[in-house]
């Protein structure tokens, strides 16, 4: 890697089909001179949670090897990674790696990685998952392929005279994740000419900004429509969690009207909306859920 390129930023993501079970991870990588950098491998039996905290493994060995020397941003969807890194891992130091309620805490190996290799360099920033953003969908593209048994391309890449807005990832559209027969899962080719690039472009999702627009387009009865359906969404979802009542995983992703896969490659405990979902078991062939209000769950003791 050139010495004379700065990380802007590094976006991290983890899959995982059936947690525990086949699992991926996906960093990419943004350079303050429009370059991109991706990474990815993946895992026959893992979690969601191993692979949110080997994306992170990797995104910072590759910051320490590049000799980076300025801050960097580093973006994850995982509020257990950043709570981990950032908060409790004092307190389960000081307590011999257990936790407030006297058990060992999971995945000690990866955390105590992390820990070596955090630094005052390393801001970490949480951002909403599937929310058209722009870095983080191109993660999770890369994570879910290799949790698939998919060998993705990794060749999205611009040099700085030919697209310098390129350069602020959250305003660019995704290259799609294609399978390749490449044996590599860690490729940079900031050299490529655009013109072979284009063929691997496609719009994922539109940015915020593009959303808002094709809002504001409809007729002002369609978009208050669309607001009681949401209200509606949100009544139903705030009813469940004060009532105790559990769900399962297709039920979940027809309330939040997203594909079953969604919900199940997620983790254990993860944040929608107003709520803190949990994965409370399993009867049979599905996963019940327990939705709680995110403002009145407490926090890891440190």
């Amino acid at each position: 890697m050139s010495t004379q390129r700065t990380i802007q930023s590094i976006y991290t993501d983890g899959a995982c089909t059936g947690n525990p079970g086949p699992g991926g991870w996906g960093v990419v990588v943004y350079f303050s001179d429009g370059s991109i950098h991706e990474m990815g491998d993946a895992s026959s039996h893992t979690t969601n949670n191993k692979m949110e905290m080997q994306a992170a493994i990797a995104a910072l060995q590759f910051m320490h090897t590049s000799g980076q020397a300025e801050p960097i941003t580093l973006y994850t969807d995982s509020e257990y990674l950043i709570n981990s890194v950032t908060k409790w891992v004092k307190g389960w130091k000081k307590k011999g790696w257990k936790k407030a309620d006297g058990k060992p805490v999971q995945n000690q190996d990866l955390l105590e990685t992390l820990d070596n290799l955090n630094s005052h360099l390393i801001n970490w920033e949480y951002v909403r998952g599937h929310s058209g953003n722009v870095g983080n969908e191109r993660c999770d593209v890369i994570a879910r392929a290799f949790a698939s048994g998919k060998n993705p391309s990794l060749k999205q890449s611009f040099p700085t005279n030919t697209h310098q807005s390129l350069a602020q990832p959250i305003e660019i559209n995704v290259a799609k994740v294609t399978e390749s027969p490449a044996t590599s899962t860690i490729i940079d080719t900031r050299n490529q000419e655009i013109s072979t690039i284009a063929s691997h472009i496609t719009i994922m999702e539109p940015t915020i900004a593009t959303s808002a627009a094709s809002i504001d387009d409809k007729p002002p009865e369609m978009r208050v429509a669309q607001l009681r359906d949401l209200v509606e969404t949100l009544r139903i979802a705030d009813e469940i969690a004060t009532k105790g009542y559990l769900i399962t995983s297709s039920e979940l992703a027809d309330l939040m009207d997203v594909h079953a896969s969604a919900v199940t490659s997620r983790g254990d405990q993860w944040r929608w909306r107003n709520w803190i979902v949990s994965r409370v078991r399993r009867e049979g062939n599905q996963i019940l859920w327990e939705l709680e209000r995110g403002d009145q769950v407490g926090g890891e003791e440190e």
